[in-house]
C-alpha cells in the first residue's frame, strides 16, 4: 500500500463531504436556536401599548419591560435564575427577555444608557 499524502486528504472527496456535513449540522443548530428564541419571544414578549417600539417591549402578562430585566441581569452578573426569582417570573419568561435582548441588543443597550443618563 502506498503512503498516504496528508496534503491530499484536505482536498479529497471524503474530506469535502465531511466538511459539508459539519456545515449542515452547524447551520441546523443555529436555526434551532433562532427558532427557539423566536418561539420564546412570540410567547412572552409584546410591545408596550403605551410606548410602542422595541426599546420598551415587555413581558406579556407580567408587564415588566425587557430593559429592566436586562439591566438587573447585568447588575447581578447575568444570572437568569436569580432574575426570575427576584421578579417572581417563570424562568422561560426571563429566557425570552434574554432572547429578545440578543436580537435587539443595540436598542435595549441604548434604552439602558438613556435611563442611566
Amino acid at each position: 500500500m502506498p503512503p498516504v499524502n496528508c496534503g491530499d486528504l484536505a482536498t479529497g472527496k471524503l474530506f469535502q463531504e465531511w466538511r459539508a456535513a459539519i456545515a449542515i449540522t452547524e447551520n441546523a443548530d443555529q436555526q434551532s436556536t433562532v427558532t427557539g428564541d423566536e418561539a420564546l419571544i412570540n410567547q412572552y414578549i409584546e410591545e408596550s401599548p403605551y410606548y410602542p417600539g422595541k426599546a420598551d417591549a415587555r413581558l406579556r402578562e407580567h408587564g415588566v419591560p425587557v430593559w429592566a430585566l436586562i439591566g438587573h441581569a447585568q447588575a447581578i452578573n447575568g444570572d437568569a435564575s436569580q432574575v426570575a426569582h427576584d421578579y417572581d417570573l417563570p424562568p422561560e419568561a426571563v429566557e425570552a427577555a434574554f432572547a429578545f435582548y440578543r436580537r435587539y441588543k443595540a436598542i435595549i443597550d441604548d434604552r439602558l444608557a438613556a435611563n442611566a443618563a
